[in-house]
């Protein structure tokens, strides 16, 4: 293996250093008494439920397609309890087959509006340390989603190279390339380990811009705040004929459709 090659997949799997995290906004004890007596409680109700049937599933379940309608289900009912309605735009260019859905991160809400709105079956590439919280990282287990262990360079890129294996079988991916939530609701520098992916399964790589769920509910803040969501699809970037040696040049140009696309949005 070259060693730029080599020193490309360490970067795609290192996680981007960011800014000092904020403190957590304030909230109004209205608010704050509504979300610990109503919305907290049906949330977890709501997990519970869609989890345990989930599992339940997964023990016959092996494509993964029962547990991943019940997890659209539970996204749906989450977005309900949050009174935030979901917009999705340029649905159209969603491409047939494998791709590599990327998207920026902003909120724990993230996770149920793409389940929610996404209208094809996926797996999440996620941190590996999920896979040890009960009910979430039995639910990950079952359904066949994909861990990223960053413990190590070596362990970084066996976990991209199950991501690349997971679209060749013809799998869609949902990544957040940021690698976690957005501190004060702008986008951070991204790890290309999406564009590897996609280089290397020759799949197109697909924009994704969510916009509203800072607002709704930022990080460290447990008080949702309704509002109306946008789910923005941005046009498909082909790999085709890409080198794995090219995953960062197309990261920047993955970042900077993400970013004009929210600015745009916000205006």
């Amino acid at each position: 293996m070259p060693a730029a090659d080599q020193s490309l997949k360490n970067e795609a799997v290192a996680k981007p250093a960011g800014e000092p995290e904020p403190p957590p906004l304030p909230v109004s004890w209205r608010r704050r008494w509504v979300n610990n007596l109503l919305i907290i409680p049906l949330f977890a109700l709501a997990t519970a439920f869609f989890g345990s049937i989930s599992l339940i599933c997964g023990l016959w379940d092996k494509s993964g397609r029962q547990q991943h309608a019940i997890a659209r289900l539970w996204a749906r009912c989450l977005l309900r309890i949050g009174f935030s309605p979901v917009t999705v735009e340029h649905a159209e260019r969603f491409p047939r087959g494998a791709a590599v859905y990327a998207c920026n991160h902003l909120s724990y809400y993230d996770t149920p509006v793409l389940f929610a709105r996404l209208p094809f079956q996926f797996r999440i590439l996620a941190k590996a340390g999920l896979w040890k919280v009960p009910f979430i990282g039995w639910y990950l287990n079952r359904s066949g989603q994909v861990p990223i262990d960053q413990s190590s360079a070596r362990a970084g890129v066996a976990s991209l190279a199950r991501g690349a294996r997971t679209l060749e079988a013809g799998m869609p991916l949902v990544i957040f390339p940021e690698g976690g939530r957005a501190a004060n609701g702008e986008l951070q520098p991204m790890a290309a380990g999406a564009a590897w992916m996609a280089i290397k399964a020759q799949a197109p790589l697909v924009p994704l811009t969510l916009v509203g769920t800072y607002e709704m509910l930022p990080i460290h803040c447990y008080a949702m705040k309704p509002r109306p969501l946008k789910l923005i699809v941005g046009e498909p970037i082909s790999t085709l004929g890409m080198s794995t040696r090219q995953a960062e040049e197309l990261t920047e140009r993955l970042y900077a459709v993400i970013h004009q696309t929210y600015i745009a949005a916000q205006d």
